[in-house]
């Protein structure tokens, strides 16, 4: 027993010294990584890390199997790149530094971003999306619905104006009532909530798009293709609705099959939760038997 105790104190005194000040540099750190994450997560960034985590294991790999040509070419563009993320991140860049400027970025850092958390679409919801977009559809009012999923539409929800409204099927036939103040642009819808009316969305760029698709369909793709949101498109010509995602543009003839591609999206989201929920109860279990 004395020898591991001499053993503790031997290694206590090898560690450093644990300051005020190193305490300080932690939690200034850890703010700032959080930062970034949660910055990284909220706009395109996301996806472009993800590029870029390829990008390095690939290298790790040229530089296992001693790649010298493909290792030599990647160091004469890594200086390139570097400029060019810069230059591609200029408007993400611009924003934050915006908010570092603004009053409440202190309280920003202390306030839990809860947003993609106001709970699951119910089927008084999807009831009144559908009634909503059926109706529109009657009456050949042009209308535009993107729905959130795992990945944030903040950026888009800042274009527009802020409702933050329980979904009704009134809420939305009024947003995009022809002549209204709030028609034009696309509603962002979070959970059980209208978030935003009036957004816009950035448009398709694929060129194989059939030219007889108007701005909103280039729109609904647009958004499907750099996001994993969900859709919705009234046509004002021709009355027909359609649902965006994954790039890919689906006609919805009538009620029922809308109702079915929501219920799904809330099934897979509820699944999505509940495996998470099991993982951090599992987790909380293990560390009790820890201690």
């Amino acid at each position: 027993m004395t020898q591991i105790m001499e053993a503790l104190k031997s290694s206590i005194s090898l560690l450093p010294w644990f300051s005020l000040r190193n305490l300080i540099e932690v939690l200034i750190i850890a703010i700032i990584v959080y930062e970034l994450m949660l910055w990284i997560m909220n706009t395109r960034a996301w996806t472009l890390l993800k590029g870029i985590i390829v990008i390095l294991v690939f290298t790790l790999f040229a530089a296992l199997l001693r790649l010298d040509t493909i290792l030599w070419i990647l160091e004469r563009v890594s200086t390139v790149a570097l400029l060019a993320l810069v230059i591609i991140f200029q408007p993400e860049l611009r924003k934050a530094l915006e908010q570092l400027g603004s009053q409440n970025f202190v309280s920003n850092i202390f306030t839990i971003n809860n947003d993609k958390y106001s709970g699951i679409m119910n089927e008084n919801s999807i009831d009144a999306i559908v009634s909503a977009t059926f109706y529109m559809a009657k009456k050949k009012t042009g209308a535009l619905m993107t729905i959130e999923q795992n990945e944030s539409l903040s950026d888009i929800e800042k274009t527009g104006i802020e409702i933050n409204g329980l979904i009704s099927s009134g809420l939305i036939i009024n947003i995009f009532e022809k002549n209204t103040p709030l028609h034009d642009g696309a509603v962002v819808i979070r959970g059980n909530e209208v978030a935003a009316a009036t957004c816009y969305l950035p448009l398709s760029e694929n060129m194989n798009i059939s030219k007889d698709l108007g701005t909103r369909h280039r729109a609904a793709l647009g958004v499907s293709e750099t996001t994993d949101s969900l859709t919705i498109v009234v046509s004002e010509e021709t009355g027909r609705v359609s649902v965006a995602r994954e790039g890919e543009l689906t006609r919805i003839p009538d009620q029922e099959s809308l109702r079915r591609i929501l219920k799904a999206l809330v099934a897979a989201d509820e699944t999505a939760k509940t495996r998470a929920s099991k993982w951090w109860r599992g987790k909380q279990k293990t560390d009790e038997k820890v201690q």
